[in-house]
């Protein structure tokens, strides 16, 4: 039996974003905006250069949920996301959880993303069912 979910409990985990995760993305999701594709076209954009997708970068809090905190058999329920910084190729980005409230079989935890200088790039709320 694990130990209960505590309030403050936090999980990590960092990863790179490589060409070739955006690209496979784009593939299965069928997103192929160009400012993630195409530097050329994404170079004359706010961006200035090719960014990641948004919910690439969501989709790490979505692993620390599921493998770290709370762990396997953690069913999302709802997720909130402020975009707050791109995300570009090549950047290695760590995504954190921290339980905020554990009611009954349920937590709120605070989400977030940041590259290796320590910019937030994402930020937001999950709330999930707990696994028995």
């Amino acid at each position: 039996m694990t130990a209960p979910l505590e309030v403050g409990a936090r999980a990590e985990l960092t990863r790179t974003l490589t060409d070739a995760d955006i690209r496979k993305f784009a593939e299965a999701t069928g997103d192929t905006n160009p400012v993630h594709l195409d530097e050329a076209y994404a170079k004359g954009t706010v961006f200035g250069g090719r960014i990641a997708h948004g919910l690439l970068t969501a989709g790490l809090v979505s692993a620390v949920l599921a493998n770290r905190l709370p762990g396997p058999g953690t069913v999302y329920l709802s997720q909130t996301l402020e975009f707050k910084a791109p995300v570009r190729p090549g950047d290695t980005v760590t995504a954190e959880v921290e339980v905020l409230e554990v009611t009954g079989r349920r937590a709120r935890l605070a989400t977030r993303c940041r590259l290796a200088d320590g910019t937030l790039v994402l930020a937001g709320e999950a709330v999930v069912r707990l696994p028995r």
